[in-house]
């Protein structure tokens, strides 16, 4: 396993911020020099569900980027992941105009499975963790 050129990861990491969904969402990067660090975002209007508190499906969405950031330092060229599980346990919830972090741990990378990660805290404490697992597979 190679890995990667930084003109692919980049190109691979302004794919991730350019997608609509994340743009709504108000997510950035925690640190632009070193995108594997993981995300944020602001609970706001569109991250909060009908009682104003963070809707879950927000969480779920962005856990699956930030194990992703972390993946593709571990990817090369020629290679991309895609999910084909993803769990997230939900442990308390999160009022509106709070920041939630979340970042990405690679467990294990095997040739075609990455065993991942995610935590996503508000104020330092742990709010939700997931286990995601992707495919790796050939890039097009």
């Amino acid at each position: 396993m190679s890995t990667p050129s930084p003109d692919v990861v980049a190109a691979r990491v302004q794919a991730v911020l350019d997608i609509p969904l994340h743009r709504f969402l108000g997510m950035q990067l925690r640190d632009p020099a070193d995108p594997s660090a993981g995300i944020w975002f602001p609970v706001d209007g569109p991250a909060q569900n009908q009682v104003g508190v963070l809707h879950g499906g927000v969480i779920y969405t962005l856990m699956d980027v930030a194990g992703f950031l972390a993946l593709l330092p571990s990817l090369s060229d020629e290679e991309h992941a895609v999910t084909h599980d993803l769990t997230v346990s939900l442990m308390r919830p999160v009022a509106a105009g709070k920041r939630v972090d979340l970042t990405g741990t690679v467990l294990r990378r095997g040739r075609a499975v990455a065993f991942l990660r995610a935590e996503a805290t508000v104020d330092g404490e742990v709010v939700a963790a997931a286990q995601v697992t992707k495919s790796v597979v050939r890039a097009s």
